[in-house]
């Protein structure tokens, strides 16, 4: 299964990303190996995850979230 994930960093900005591996994904973001967007604002937090069968449909959802306002990604946070 690959899971889509929303993570909430120190600033209050919201990261989207995918992996089939969440645990092994947050170990590399918080040791500074993932993107450089959450590297330049760690610490952060999982506030939001979501299961997709196939890469395919994780990317779809990543890039529909992605393209969301702030405010529409913390209804989903704070409500699913």
């Amino acid at each position: 299964m690959w899971k889509v994930y929303v993570l909430r960093m120190e600033d209050g900005s919201l990261y989207t990303g995918i992996t089939k591996d969440l645990e092994r994904r947050l170990e590399e973001h918080r040791n500074g190996d993932g993107s450089k967007y959450v590297r330049s604002r760690l610490p952060c937090e999982v506030v939001y995850t979501e299961e997709h069968e196939d890469m395919s449909s994780a990317l779809k959802r990543e890039a529909e979230i992605k393209g969301w306002k702030k405010t529409r990604k913390e209804r989903l946070v704070r409500y699913g």
